[in-house]
């Protein structure tokens, strides 16, 4: 069980909707967040991420119009690490919400490194969105 979390956000001038779909799509996870691996594939119909520690599966919450990207990582050990993640309409713009959870045994200053890591995860998001969509 977690023992504390911290909500990690960034605003983004760019309509709800265009966020989520292209942040639920696990291709686009090299672009905005390569902190949690280099390379995303599909096998047969579930989605894995090369990390450094090894692959990881990935499952994101089922499409919904609200605005839900939880996930689910599962690690190369096999603990599933749930990560609540919402895309917030306001108006023509968005606040991009990803909930931190510090797991038992993660010292100060690795939790301080994970929320920087997001961060820089969220602010290229932020980047990504402000160029014209193909």
């Amino acid at each position: 069980m977690a023992s504390e979390s911290r909500h990690i956000s960034v605003w983004i001038d760019r309509h709800a909707a265009d966020v989520y779909e292209y942040a639920s799509n696990p291709a686009n996870l090299p672009q905005w967040a390569p902190g949690l691996g280099s390379s995303v594939e599909n096998v047969e119909g579930r989605w894995y991420v090369e990390t450094p520690s090894g692959r990881v599966g990935l499952a994101f919450a089922e499409r919904n119009d609200y605005g839900i990207l939880d996930h689910d990582v599962t690690l190369p050990s096999g603990q599933v690490v749930y990560n609540p993640m919402r895309v917030i309409p306001d108006g023509d713009v968005c606040e991009v919400v990803f909930t931190l959870r510090r797991l038992p045994g993660v010292s100060d200053e690795d939790f301080a490194r994970d929320a920087g890591l997001v961060q820089a995860d969220l602010t290229r998001l932020k980047a990504v969105m402000a160029r014209p969509m193909r």
